[in-house]
């Protein structure tokens, strides 16, 4: 049912450009959209080869879409961001199937609707915004022991889910623009109870009541409240038939140094039999190279940027022909709430190069 909601709240988004347009003479404002939907293909083969290496294909279905409605006094800009893919992988077995497994290369929800009122006539790159984001997942993600494995699930939909919400002062310019927002509510969503009863919790912080065998004791949500910085930037040909875009986030959970409890840090003496233990009341642990130590060393710069979450992410199209380009994705995340491999993995990170076929529907602006 959740599903079923997103993609009905994704299609809602797509269709009010439609409706809209007809309404844009009476309110004053015009309508400018742009959906572009694309499968993107890549292909590895290796026979007896010296350096080793695992044929796969991997296709994965894109959709983004950006409906954008300008009003002298304001502008609503729309986007909704989509991916889906698999990959089907060679074992490099004697006996095996060619191409057997398949495995989940990229999923991706990204909704964003922002309203920005431009107030100073004198000044129309200035502005103040609210912006509403949420993203999400379509299907279960696994974590892999070896290729042969079935996996482990350590995510789904809506396990984890972010919904951020932001009144914001922006600044914005034909092909960028950066927002700061002091205040921002975040709220995190693990709508799971197996992920839940695996202690998988992403943030969303349980009770003193919480027992993993007991579902009614679970939390499934945590709502923080903190600052937010957003900067993006669009830009077609940057070299003749090249596009670049590019986005960080970064928020700071002003609720964070208390629930990191770096007081029970400081006066925690880690017992040598058992490196991973955490001291009481502590919501973190230990990753395969840190150390109390480490943690116990950082001072006040050091514990705000370690609680800080950054999302950063870098596209590049490069055209080869009217539905045909190559494309290259880049996307690190560092959150400490995220510990769904079995140890703290702060820095994620996400690469894809390809070949995609895709086809661009546009609207210009109306006169």
């Amino acid at each position: 049912m959740k599903r079923i909601v997103i993609l009905g709240a994704a299609l809602l988004v797509a269709s009010l450009p439609l409706r809209a347009q007809e309404e844009s003479v009476l309110s004053g404002g015009t309508w400018s959209t742009s959906s572009t939907p694309a499968l993107k293909a890549s292909e590895f083969f290796f026979n007896n080869w010296s350096k080793s290496g695992n044929s796969q294909i991997d296709l994965t279905a894109t959709f983004f879409g950006n409906y954008k409605y300008t009003h002298p006094k304001y502008t609503w800009d729309n986007i909704a961001d989509l991916a889906y893919g698999f990959a089907w992988q060679n074992l490099d077995t004697e006996d095996d199937i060619f191409f057997e497994t398949r495995r989940k290369s990229n999923d991706k929800i990204d909704l964003t609707s922002a309203i920005t009122w431009t107030p100073f006539s004198k000044w129309p790159a200035w502005g103040a915004s609210f912006t509403a984001n949420l993203k999400t997942q379509f299907g279960e993600g696994r974590e892999y022991a070896n290729l042969s494995d079935t996996g482990t699930v350590v995510s789904s939909f809506f396990a984890p889910a972010y919904l951020t919400t932001a009144l914001a002062f922006e600044y914005k310019k034909p092909d960028w623009s950066i927002s700061l927002s002091f205040l921002t509510g975040k709220t995190t969503f693990v709508c799971n109870d197996n992920l839940l009863a695996r202690e998988l919790f992403y943030g969303v912080i349980q009770g003193k009541e919480f027992d993993p065998a007991d579902p009614a004791t679970f939390t499934h949500t945590y709502f923080g409240l903190g600052s937010y910085i957003k900067a993006q930037y669009l830009k077609k040909d940057i070299l003749p038939d090249l596009d670049l875009y590019a986005r960080l986030e970064l928020f700071y959970d002003y609720k964070k140094p208390g629930n990191m409890n770096w007081a029970g840090i400081a006066d925690f003496t880690p017992d040598p039999s058992n490196p991973s233990l955490k001291p009481e009341d502590c919501n973190y642990t230990l990753g395969t190279d840190e150390t109390w130590d480490d943690l116990k060393a950082k001072r006040w710069i050091g514990r705000r940027a370690f609680e800080t979450d950054l999302d950063f992410e870098l596209k590049l199209d490069y055209r080869l022909s009217k539905h045909i380009a190559a494309n290259f994705a880049l996307n690190l995340k560092w959150d400490t709430d995220f510990s769904g491999m079995d140890t703290w993995g702060h820095w994620q990170v996400y690469q894809m190069a390809g070949i995609q076929i895709f086809f661009n529907w546009k609207t210009p602006k109306e006169k």
